[in-house]
């Protein structure tokens, strides 16, 4: 069935209107994908925030005109897939990621993030990253850590001050006056 000239511009037009939003995408190609593993791949990414579309080469280079995902767009050839989200380029990666190592039918071609574009190399060393979560989280134990090292020292100073006076008084050595 073919697909007339005012849908492929509907696609377009809807298409290029995510791609005005998308901070990051990787493009990808498979070979002889089955239905249910590409269930699996579009169930991998909703966790993430991330959208996943099986695209026509020329409508995706007419989609990704001016914005930041456009470089990666151009002269595609062969069965081409995005995966593109607004959030953290990490868990788009991540999730990808393990998705290639199970399949290996499915690879990546290339990628943007933040408008820069990547190597597929560079998006396997993105997916080993840790996450958003994982950073904020490190960054603020480190920051908490001296303040809670203080705390645990002014504590230190009056427990050992206790401990000695209850030893004594328990082994009898200060006598009454």
């Amino acid at each position: 069935m073919a697909v007339t000239r005012a849908k492929k511009v509907s696609q377009v037009e809807k298409l290029g209107g995510e791609l005005k939003n998308a901070s990051s995408m990787i493009v990808a190609t498979y070979s002889k994908l089955t239905v249910t593993q590409d269930f699996e791949l579009r169930k991998a990414l909703r966790p993430t925030g991330a959208k996943y579309r099986v695209v026509k080469n020329t409508l995706a280079e007419r989609a990704g005109k001016g914005t930041k995902v456009e470089g990666v767009l151009k002269n595609l050839q062969g069965v081409t897939s995005i995966a593109y989200t607004e959030g953290d380029p990490v868990a788009l990666a991540k999730a990808l990621a393990k998705y290639v190592k199970d399949n290996p039918e499915f690879s990546f071609k290339a990628g943007v993030v933040e408008g820069r574009v990547i190597s597929v190399k560079e998006i396997e060393s993105l997916a080993t990253m840790p996450s958003k979560e994982e950073l904020y989280s490190k960054l603020l134990f480190l920051l908490n850590a001296p303040s809670q090292r203080l705390v645990t020292a002014m504590n230190a100073v009056g427990r050992n001050l206790a401990v000695v006076v209850s030893q004594g008084v328990e082994q009898k050595k200060f006598k009454e006056a």
